[in-house]
């Protein structure tokens, strides 16, 4: 990349230009890649955006080469690390081209964005693997596959972090139909199993932080038939109950977790309600 007046030239023709507002640290985002950018975009002397993700609540995580249109803020977005905020400056070929795109962009608009790098993950093992057909899929050996899932239920616990709970359910639930597959061996199937757990334990969070306790509990019991003695599973599934005011079975599967953690703080608080 060349600099010209304080700007890197990244491309070598000036047709994305970068400047770094403030620095991020860590890796460069990698290739096909998820990130979670917050952006503006401009038209030369225009102070408002003519497109602005800035105000949404429940930060979107966008794939590159897939959801990112603008070939300048994918070259862009490559030469970022996370909490970078940079300023962009695209010319017509790297961003909307000689027709523009009618009624915002006249034809053979330079634009400049504003884009803020909040967090990235690395996604694009996974992703490929779920473009494949299930008959493809089931080519795979079973290592691949717990592989292939534990980076998957990474990505939903990362959507989950950022409160983005409906896709954290849907990351989870690609999980778990991955996980469907008959073993040819009880060592295998234990390994399925332990992988299944984790993913159960994930959705049954989820569906009670999205208010739908009657699905919480489902998957808090699927849970229990893999692992009946588990805590997390007895907890959420008593969490799922009391929010049901199904207060008797409640009682029942906290209790049951106290005796597996008779020290844990969130189940003595969830019991004392139904004192």
């Amino acid at each position: 990349a060349v600099r010209v007046r304080g700007l890197q030239d990244l491309t070598g023709d000036g047709g994305v230009r970068k400047q770094v507002l403030r620095s991020g640290s860590g890796q460069l985002v990698p290739p096909d890649s998820s990130v979670e950018v917050k952006y503006s975009g401009y038209l030369e002397d225009s102070a408002e955006p003519f497109c602005t993700n800035r105000n949404r609540k429940v930060p979107e995580l966008m794939k590159l080469g897939k959801d990112i249109t603008l070939w300048g803020l994918e070259i862009g977005l490559l030469t970022m690390r996370k909490g970078e905020t940079a300023r962009f400056i695209f010319k017509p070929s790297y961003a909307y081209g000689q027709q523009g795109c009618h009624p915002v962009i006249p034809p053979d608009a330079t634009v400049t964005f504003e884009v803020e790098l909040q967090d990235f993950i690395n996604s694009a093992e996974s992703d490929a693997f779920f473009e494949l057909t299930p008959e493809q899929q089931d080519t795979f050996p079973l290592e691949k596959v717990l592989k292939v899932a534990d980076a998957e239920r990474q990505l939903g616990n990362f959507l989950y972090r950022k409160k983005n709970f409906e896709c954290a359910r849907d990351r989870y639930k690609r999980v778990l139909s991955i996980l469907g597959r008959s073993s040819s061996s009880e060592a295998e199937q234990c390994q399925i199993n332990t992988s299944k757990l984790l993913v159960l334990l994930n959705l049954s969070l989820t569906y009670l932080k999205l208010e739908r306790p009657a699905r919480a509990l489902a998957y808090g019991e699927a849970a229990l038939e893999i692992d009946q003695r588990n805590a997390k599973a007895l907890f959420r599934c008593g969490q799922a109950c009391l929010y049901m005011t199904q207060y008797e079975k409640a009682r029942d599967f906290l209790l049951r977790a106290q005796h597996r953690e008779p020290f844990n703080h969130e189940i003595n608080e969830e019991l004392k309600k139904l004192a």
